[in-house]
């Protein structure tokens, strides 16, 4: 029963090694609890056989997992907010007797600008998970964060969290401008419009073309419909026709764009720009040096024990200086110690 069990945490379900050893483990620990109490007579679950389906340990460390270091996440923060606030100023100081179509691109870029800027500051200070806050193909309960399920005055946001429940995420002070921001620039026609939205275009004439022939319109008359619009995401706006939230593969890639773009060095051996959990993990960093394993276990969603093994390099290097400290004292106890040789 374990071995089966084992075999359909770690079959094709999209699951990364960690979790399928996590949920692994629930169980594991279920069946050790019923040895203990007599119910069962041996640990089936850690028999090898058992085991064997599970995946092998990457041999990685928590440690060197990736975590934005305060440097690199200035240096991405910085880069998007200088572009956001370029292409908005551009945007909003067009005369008034603008060409329509100049206007509307002009929009569209301030638009995708802050829709970055926003997602940047969110994946670099709310340690919320990506697979949490952008739609996810293979989860249709993971349809990407609406603007209802954001409340900028009490500064928070609820998401479904990996514990498969909903649950309010802190959104703190350096978030909530460029949301705002980003928002008052959208103006989405309702509150259940992604906060997220996919700006790929193939994506976005597909949905339009659909859905204006659902309303009754013919090919031409929405191809002639399309040709006012100098995108089709200001179409979508205009017709209140919702596009799908970004996707986790979609963040990805624009991580990839600005971490380039904005010219930040990158040294680890799995990544080659900053990738979305590590804004993640960088304010784990942040919390733990800061406040201690406890707080930073409330904020990240996760236990205080998975907290401590995942930052365990942290304590291991204030151990270190400990010990460095107690072992100068001891050597300068014993220079000034009577009797000693000088």
């Amino acid at each position: 029963m374990f071995r089966e069990y084992a075999r359909h945490l770690a079959g094709d379900r999209g699951l990364k090694q960690n979790t399928v050893k996590t949920y692994y483990a629930y169980i594991s620990a279920w069946c050790g609890w019923c040895v203990n109490e007599g119910y069962l007579e041996a640990h089936y679950a850690q028999r090898a056989s058992a085991m064997a389906p599970l995946p092998d340990d990457d041999g990685r460390k928590p440690g060197d997992q990736q975590a934005w270091t305060p440097a690199q996440r200035h240096a991405l923060t910085r880069y998007v907010d200088e572009e956001a606030r370029t292409d908005i100023e551009a945007f909003t100081t067009l005369p008034e007797d603008a060409d329509s179509l100049d206007r509307q691109r002009a929009r569209y870029t301030a638009l995708k600008a802050a829709r970055d800027r926003a997602l940047v500051f969110v994946l670099a200070y709310t340690a919320v998970r990506v697979g949490e806050l952008l739609r996810d193909p293979d989860d249709p309960r993971r349809r990407g964060v609406r603007w209802e399920e954001v409340n900028l005055e009490d500064g928070s946001m609820d998401v479904y969290r990996k514990k498969q429940q909903w649950d309010a995420a802190s959104l703190p002070d350096p978030v909530l401008s460029p949301l705002r921001s980003y928002q008052k620039l959208m103006d989405p026609p309702t509150d259940r419009w992604p906060v997220f939205p996919t700006f790929d275009q193939r994506t976005l004439a597909t949905l339009v073309r659909e859905e204006l022939a659902d309303r009754g319109l013919r090919p031409e008359a929405i191809a002639e419909h399309r040709k006012g619009y100098a995108r089709d995401f200001l179409l979508t706006l205009e017709e209140d026709i919702r596009p799908n939230s970004l996707t986790t593969d979609g963040a990805r890639s624009i991580l990839r764009r600005l971490t380039g773009a904005a010219d930040i060095d990158i040294d680890h051996p799995k990544h080659d720009y900053l990738a979305p959990h590590g804004g993640r993990r960088g304010m784990g960093e942040v919390l733990v040096r800061a406040f201690g394993y406890t707080v930073a276990a409330r904020y990240l969603d996760n236990s205080e024990e998975m907290v401590r093994e995942r930052y365990s390099h942290i304590e291991a290097g204030e151990l270190g200086d400990v010990a460095t400290e107690a072992l100068s004292e001891v050597d300068d106890y014993s220079a000034s110690a009577p009797g000693r040789d000088s």
